[in-house]
């Protein structure tokens, strides 16, 4: 549809994968904590995934253009990270 453009960015630095998400609607800004869950809704549940699965998320004002930003960032261990320097011995 145009007009309804977005943008999805992956970044891994050091232990933390953040993921960002940004659109250009701005008549639906999403609320700054979850919705509780209606076990009769059919939608409404992407917040409440987000906030479950992330160490920590939010809500931004999209730079320099319309819309919005909603990120999350999860804690990755170093042991599994691609960043780190190689395996790790005991």
């Amino acid at each position: 549809m145009p007009g309804r453009d977005f943008h999805v960015r992956l970044t891994l630095a050091e232990v933390t994968f953040r993921i960002e998400v940004t659109d250009t609607r701005t008549e639906r800004q999403p609320p700054t904590t979850p919705p509780f869950a209606d076990s009769a809704s059919e939608s409404g549940r992407g917040l409440l995934l987000v906030s479950a699965l992330a160490d920590d998320w939010g809500v931004v004002p999209r730079r320099n253009a319309p819309g919005k930003t909603v990120w999350a960032e999860l804690r990755v261990p170093a042991s599994v990270s691609p960043c780190s320097s190689g395996p790790r011995r005991s």
